[in-house]
């Protein structure tokens, strides 16, 4: 079984994918290819994604039972003593709020207590 989701990719490429799989949704595709064919339709979901993103899932014979590969992902499959693990980019620290300085201003103190 394999399954490649598209995002953000040229309608060509669901196109060319739509000759070998079907597409169950906008962009996600479905189907049972030879291992020949589904390493060459990677390479040319690699080739023709330009801005977008892929994902290709299929079974394989490992421990988890199946294998994927990404394409402009900010996550990464990484190998961890056999198993394919998921590793994500560190959140950024957040800066400090960027707005005026807290407390009441001088002329709002002076309305408030009536000091003109």
């Amino acid at each position: 079984m394999t399954v490649i989701v598209l995002t953000n990719c040229p309608a060509g490429l669901r196109g060319l994918l739509t000759r070998w799989l079907l597409e169950i949704s906008a962009g996600v595709f479905i189907g049972n290819p030879s291992a020949r064919i589904r390493d060459a339709l990677w390479e040319e979901v690699r080739q023709y994604a330009d801005q977008g993103r892929a994902l290709l899932a299929h079974t394989t014979n490992t421990e988890q039972g199946f294998t994927f590969r990404t394409h402009d992902h900010a996550w990464n499959p990484i190998d961890h003593e056999g198993l394919t693990l998921i590793q994500r980019p560190k959140a950024p620290t957040p800066l400090p709020p960027a707005g005026p300085a807290k407390g009441w201003s001088n002329a709002s103190k002076r309305r408030r207590f009536g000091r003109r």
